[in-house]
């Protein structure tokens, strides 16, 4: 078992998540990761964006070719319609929430994770969720729903409507990727961005009023 050099089986990368006192060592451990062949083909790990100051997490599946190329989650085409969702929609500033992957590297091509890369990497997500301790969960897509619910439905069987994991709440909704090639889904992410704000207690805009997503604007 191997706490202080680079992870390079699952077993280390169980033992190094469980050992990361703060968000900085577990990065840390993050960027050394060797535990599967996605460390060979990454240009550097993306661990998160943003303080969770708000108690809300964004987790989508894996990072793309921006994210890679930056070290930043969410910050193509796909990032961007996320910013102006909790920006624009919202109405807080993005770096007041934290956004995550289930992967922490860059699959080649942006084919689907496996199921050994996602098992694999799980345990540092977990840390990660139990380090920030956000109150409201988002998964972002399907795949990154079902992994952090634990279940295999549909999107449309698992969003709208609140979900629980280890005593938090969880809101899963369309991915942005998604949403960019069907806007016409917008007005149903922006149901569950709501839903997820209402458990925060959080105000919704008053220009939101009639229901439409302010991304689409």
């Amino acid at each position: 078992m191997n706490l202080t050099g680079p992870a390079r089986t699952a077993e280390d990368v169980r033992a190094q998540a469980a050992a990361a006192k703060d968000l900085e060592s577990l990065r840390a451990c993050v960027s050394r990761c060797e535990a599967c062949g996605l460390s060979k083909t990454r240009n550097q790990t993306v661990f998160m964006d943003g303080q969770g100051t708000r108690a809300l997490m964004f987790v989508g599946e894996a990072p793309g070719a921006d994210e890679d190329a930056q070290g930043v989650p969410f910050v193509g085409r796909a990032g961007k319609l996320l910013t102006d969702i909790i920006e624009k929609g919202m109405g807080i500033a993005r770096g007041e929430i934290t956004i995550a992957n289930v992967l922490k590297c860059r699959p080649p091509e942006n084919r689907e994770p496996t199921p050994t890369e996602k098992a694999t990497c799980t345990p540092w997500l977990d840390r990660q969720i139990e380090l920030v301790d956000p109150a409201v969960l988002v998964p972002l897509g399907r795949h990154a729903a079902m992994h952090v619910l634990g279940i295999e439905e549909s999107m449309g069987a698992m969003r709208a409507r609140i979900h629980e994991r280890g005593g938090r709440k969880v809101v899963p909704t369309y991915h942005p990727a998604y949403l960019l090639r069907s806007p016409g889904e917008k007005k149903e992410c922006w149901k569950d961005i709501q839903l997820a704000m209402g458990v925060l207690g959080m105000p919704i805009p008053p220009r939101s009023d009639t229901g439409s997503s302010p991304a689409s604007r």
